[in-house]
């Protein structure tokens, strides 16, 4: 009978319109058709609050959600617990006063009055901070807020941050600063004297941060879809892929032993020896990871003896993290082109995944081409389906023009990401550091007069004719690393990393305008460690954005 009656007063609720109160609603339900009006009224009567539940888990009384905020491993995370009246969804709302102006992803509450927690990152050292949790009802989207509370941070662990000084030399009205926080890797075994995966405010205040320990670092950190954070921890002897939550509590780690015996078992012919570089996040939650394994050869031209190769492999593991898909430099490529010899073959350093036809592009720095692989979300034979770079597959054009000037190649590049895509034309920003850059037709590479970009190229994948749309000359050669991305106020952002000749700081990271005279609307630079990554991104929260 109490399911019959809720079900018929939300039908009448929703005749009224939005919620109303006291007469005006007794004097719109008094126009309609009294058939069923005197029977509710009647229950009504007769039923108590306790029993008769119009809102979400409560009574006749609107719901009401508690919280509160207590300390974790980390000293920039709260932990919030909310208990609330309803079954629903929560975010908690923080900041420096009661604007707050931050929030967290949307959490699942259990309803009942039952706890739910929700871990709340993002936050400077030793500042006291308004939180409340923001409920929105599951039967009745009705929203409902926690009583303001407070929590303070306690201060930044005893391993210091890299020094890093923020400027804005030409802010700009046409072109606001975008959104967001900074992401910084650092791969440098400097662990007991600097921290190395972190993230800062805009005006370089760490507001999370993960301690990998001594003698190793973090060749890659990117934050999952659930909310955790994936790194591949490399030292000496040492080889790991590791999820950890906001807390820097463990969630699940394998070595590189454990991936090597699982390929193994999966009858894949190669041994991985260690993670590096980077991890691709999948749509279907999978992950391909950027592993190294080792061949020899026999008296390769200029290798007298045997030789054991260095040469890049990809796995894909499932939501278990087990390999079901596996790709082998050694199956595809010819080991005698070695721009920068051997050992050190392909020495590959991002994978990107396409999602318009579902393959894999890699950027293999040693032999400065970025290839895209068929994947097939899976299914792929993992063919080369082409090379781009020098001495590649594409014909190059610089704003429409055909050049065969080689220098305006890309040179043992870092770190392409894909900006957009439309019919077969793809636009992909790529950071160029420029070594042994190719100067002229003859062959000729560059020594004193080497040069680093951000640039972006627009391929065409069926005329094969590759097109430079804009580059940006800072004037420093940047030796190793890096990383760029078109931001969504399409200015784009660059980590000019281990800069020559320039001395005064280790990395600098700049977002400019897209413009041909590009300027500068905000710069970091980071003293005595190289970043090897350090790039934008829109909040420590799947799906949010945080605006300051």
């Amino acid at each position: 009978m109490l399911r019959t009656l809720r079900r018929r007063l939300t039908e009448v609720s929703s005749q009224v319109g939005p919620e109303s109160q006291g007469a005006e609603t007794l004097s719109q339900m008094g126009k309609m058709k009294s058939s069923f009006l005197p029977t509710a009224l009647g229950l009504v009567t007769a039923l108590t609050a306790g029993t008769l539940s119009l809102a979400c888990g409560g009574a006749i009384n609107q719901p009401k959600a508690t919280g509160s905020a207590t300390k974790t491993a980390n000293p920039l995370v709260a932990q919030y617990a909310v208990s609330s009246g309803c079954i629903g969804e929560a975010v908690v709302e923080f900041g420096p006063d009661t604007s707050y102006g931050r929030s967290t992803s949307s959490v699942p509450v259990v309803g009942g009055y039952k706890t739910s927690n929700i871990l709340v990152a993002g936050m400077r050292a030793s500042t006291t901070y308004h939180m409340r949790a923001d409920v929105t009802c599951l039967d009745s989207g009705q929203p409902i807020s926690t009583p303001d509370t407070t929590f303070t941070t306690g201060p930044l662990p005893s391993i210091p941050f890299p020094h890093m000084t923020v400027s804005r030399p030409n802010p700009s009205k046409s072109s606001p600063e975008n959104p967001g926080i900074e992401l910084v890797n650092i791969i440098q075994l400097t662990s007991t004297d600097s921290m190395q995966a972190y993230f800062i405010d805009r005006d370089a205040n760490p507001i999370w941060y993960y301690d990998v320990g001594a003698n190793k670092y973090p060749f890659t950190m990117k934050l999952l879809p659930n909310g955790h954070m994936i790194l591949s921890i490399f030292g000496p002897d040492f080889s790991t892929l590791r999820e950890v939550d906001l807390t820097g509590n463990i969630v699940r780690e394998m070595p590189i032993d454990d991936l090597a015996n699982k390929t193994n078992a999966a009858g894949y012919s190669f041994r991985p020896t260690d993670y590096h570089h980077d991890i691709c996040i999948l749509p279907n939650g999978h992950l391909i990871v950027l592993v190294q394994n080792v061949k020899d050869f026999t008296d390769l031209p200029g290798y007298p003896g045997t030789t054991s190769v260095g040469g890049d492999a990809l796995i894909e593991l499932d939501e278990n993290w087990n390999p079901v898909w596996a790709w082998n430099t050694f199956d595809h490529l010819d080991v005698n082109r070695h721009l920068y010899g051997l050992p050190d073959w392909t020495h590959s350093n991002a994978v990107v995944y396409d999602s318009k036809d579902g393959n894999l592009l890699l950027s293999m720095r040693h032999q400065s081409w970025i290839i895209k692989i068929d994947y097939a979300n899976g299914t792929g034979s993992g063919n080369i389906l082409w090379h781009l770079g020098y001495q590649g597959d594409f014909a190059l054009t610089q704003k429409g023009i055909p050049t065969d000037d080689p220098s305006l190649w890309f040179s043992f590049q870092h770190f392409p990401s894909i900006v957009s895509q439309k019919d077969t034309q793809t636009t992909l920003a790529v950071w160029d550091n420029g070594d042994y850059r190719v100067m002229d037709t003859s062959g000729d590479v560059c020594v004193l007069d080497c040069y680093s970009r951000a640039v972006l190229f627009q391929y065409d994948e069926s005329s094969k004719v590759a097109n430079i749309v804009w580059q940006h000359l800072p004037g420093l050669y940047s030796l190793w690393g890096g990383s760029i991305n078109q931001l969504a106020n399409e200015n784009v952002e660059f980590d000019l990393n281990a800069p020559f000749p320039n001395t005064a700081f280790a990395s600098e990271v700049e977002e400019v305008t897209q413009t041909s005279s590009p300027q500068t609307v905000w710069k970091m630079d980071i003293s005595r460690v190289n970043a090897y990554r350090a790039y934008r991104v829109p909040s420590l929260y799947p799906g949010v954005t945080w605006q300051k």
